[in-house]
């Protein structure tokens, strides 16, 4: 099976659209499906929009005071939809923090991110009820996590697949090199999905490592590994569906490195143009996901205006729910941030939270 034999890195990228968003044969050899039914293909196109216009509104939010903070995933739209459309609706996602397209793929509602990114305590708790972990802003951690939930669903004998995602930054940590080291010893249903965005917020991609890719690592796990074009959202969806069902039938993990590009800042309270140049922005807008996507569908006869027009009309309703739930909500009790941590409070985070109500009621 190209590029998923063990501990091989298959070096071509695997595309199936060009940039200007006509098919490419470079690995039709392989057996990657491009040929998938139409009502796919068009709520692929749908997932990506929708995820694009809310992260704007997020983005907006945030900006508007409504919000502390927020990761955007503009540009990585693509990489993050197509890894989550092909998955079962049991196999277990572990986000980052900036897997907005996955998460609205997999059905949680904006209103319920949105809570999330306002401060609520339990960080995304109910997300459980679609078989998606909680956001982890801890870099890293959450693969642990992910290799946890693959290991148990071996003893259970469940035939689901856990997904961790992890961005170019996470690959530097501890954690990573654990989980990967833990998933490939005991061969666990997990599928380590890399977003090479470029940056680990203004540290370049080649600063973090120095082998040929960030793909070359797995080898040295024993577990094989696949690069993609991240901005091509069928190859994405083409490759992850090959590596979950490689892991579903006892094959193993696999690393899968999506080169993609972080559009916008870190987070909203980063300035990029500090690090990096404009031209690099624009060489990379060029290769925009949607817009190649959709030239790709107009040209097959799947896009048609009216496709396009019920897109932006729902994309318009979550955006309005996004902000009716976000603008104007209660605010939490300042205490449950530190009342919930343990059974029962410990003295130093009780000290903590007097100090913190002091310095509240000084204000």
């Amino acid at each position: 099976m190209a590029g998923f034999d063990d501990a091989t890195v298959d070096d071509g990228l695997v595309q199936l659209l060009r940039p200007d968003g006509t098919p490419s044969d470079e690995h039709g050899a392989a057996g990657y499906r491009r040929d998938l039914p139409p009502e796919t293909l068009a709520w692929l196109y749908e997932q990506m929009v929708l995820t694009r216009e809310l992260d704007t509104e997020f983005v907006n939010l945030q900006r508007q005071g409504e919000l502390a903070l927020y990761a955007s995933c503009r540009g990585q739209e693509a990489a993050q939809v197509g890894a989550a459309a092909c998955l079962r609706k049991t196999d277990w996602l572990f986000p980052q923090y900036r897997e907005l397209g996955a998460l609205l793929t997999r059905g949680i509602a904006p209103a319920q991110m949105g809570a999330v990114w306002r401060g609520t305590w339990h960080g995304g708790l109910s997300f459980t009820d679609k078989c998606c972990a909680p956001l982890c802003i801890q870099i890293g951690t959450h693969g642990l996590h992910a290799v946890g939930a693959a290991m148990a669903a071996q003893r259970l004998g469940e035939d689901s697949v856990t997904v961790a995602f992890m961005g170019d930054g996470a690959t530097s940590e501890g954690d990573a090199h654990e989980a990967l080291n833990l998933a490939a010893v005991f061969q666990t249903p997990c599928v380590f999905f890399v977003q090479n965005n470029q940056w680990a917020i203004s540290v370049p991609v080649s600063r973090q490592h120095g082998a040929p890719s960030l793909a070359h690592r797995a080898a040295g796990y024993g577990m094989p590994a696949v690069r993609v074009d991240g901005n091509d959202v069928l190859a994405c969806f083409a490759v992850m569906e090959r590596a979950a069902q490689r892991a579903r039938h006892g094959g193993g993990p696999t690393f899968i490195e999506a080169l993609t590009y972080r559009m916008g800042p870190h987070t909203t309270s980063d300035d990029p143009t500090r690090y990096r140049s404009a031209r690099d922005v624009e060489q990379w807008a060029a290769r925009d996901p949607i817009a190649r996507y959709a030239t790709y569908l107009r040209t097959v006869g799947v896009l048609t205006d009216r496709i396009t027009q019920r897109v932006q009309s729902r994309a318009d309703r979550l955006r309005g729910e996004l902000r009716d739930a976000v603008v104007g909500a209660p605010d939490r009790n300042i205490e449950e941030v530190f009342d919930t941590v343990y059974h029962d409070i410990t003295p130093e985070l009780a000290r903590q939270r007097d100090q913190l109500l002091v310095e509240l009621g000084k204000d």
